[in-house]
């Protein structure tokens, strides 16, 4: 049985928490946060902590907390033998480096707090200050994931760029796509069925080979149409990606 505790009660931090409970060979000792009802996702009372001196002595400290308030909660510790670590794609090890025992948890997935995920599909990237560390998070990683993998922090500062442009970038085109519908009365849920054939076409092609639109056929009527109707914010959006487009294809701009 490992003990862990968990600071923070964001969207990460909860589903942590619904993963950790409902594991036999895990024991959630407490869950952090200044804010009472921030918890409110926590159904066990006893679970829940709004102190940091009432972690108990858990074997690990998860900090899924923002990746600007790492360091900070980090010096608020007054336990310092744990072997604490934080779950962010974009910090290094070494902001924890006061720390005796330290590493990464990183699961490469969105989350938002309503959306059940199973997290035995979700990659788990894991960096450690020493082999023994590194071996007890991998033990770890393996009781709630089916894919581990070893990556140190520049990789995995790489690895969240590349996530922030298949995830965040492009949900941020769904919502411009979502209120471009709206505004002519077409239901988003048409475009559904691409969005996934999209992802899915990424199982048997890459994606430079998978890329279609008007841009890549230079097809210039039809951008130039595209470009009337948008306004003027949402223009410069598509003329840069269409731009972008055309020139990693090899494109007449």
């Amino acid at each position: 049985m490992i003990r862990v505790s968990i600071i923070g009660a964001g969207n990460l931090a909860s589903h942590l928490y619904r993963t950790f409970i409902h594991n036999d060979e895990i024991q959630l000792e407490k869950i952090f946060s200044r804010k009472a009802g921030r918890l409110s996702f926590v159904q066990e009372n006893e679970l829940k902590s709004h102190s940091l001196e009432e972690l108990g002595d858990p074997d690990i400290i998860f900090l899924a907390v923002k990746d600007e308030a790492i360091v900070e909660v980090a010096q608020k510790l007054s336990i310092k033998n744990g072997f604490f670590v934080h779950c962010s794609g974009g910090n290094e090890l070494k902001v924890l480096s006061e720390f005796e025992n330290h590493g990464v948890f990183y699961p490469l997935q969105t989350f938002s707090k309503d959306k059940r995920i199973d997290f035995r599909n979700i990659p788990i990237c894991i960096e450690a200050n020493s082999e023994e560390n590194l071996q007890k998070l991998k033990d770890f990683a393996s009781l709630v994931s089916e894919k581990v993998f070893e990556v140190d922090s520049e990789k995995r500062r790489a690895l969240h760029l590349a996530a922030v442009f298949v995830n965040n970038f492009t949900n941020h085109l769904y919502t411009i796509a979502s209120d471009f519908c709206s505004e002519n009365g077409i239901p988003f849920d048409i475009l559904k069925p691409l969005m996934k054939e999209t992802v899915s076409k990424l199982d048997t092609l890459p994606p430079y080979s998978a890329q279609t639109g008007p841009a890549i056929r230079n097809d210039k009527k039809t951008i130039m149409a595209h470009m009337e109707m948008l306004n003027e914010e949402h223009k410069k959006i598509y003329k840069l990606l269409t731009a972008s487009i055309q020139k990693i294809h090899g494109k007449e701009l």
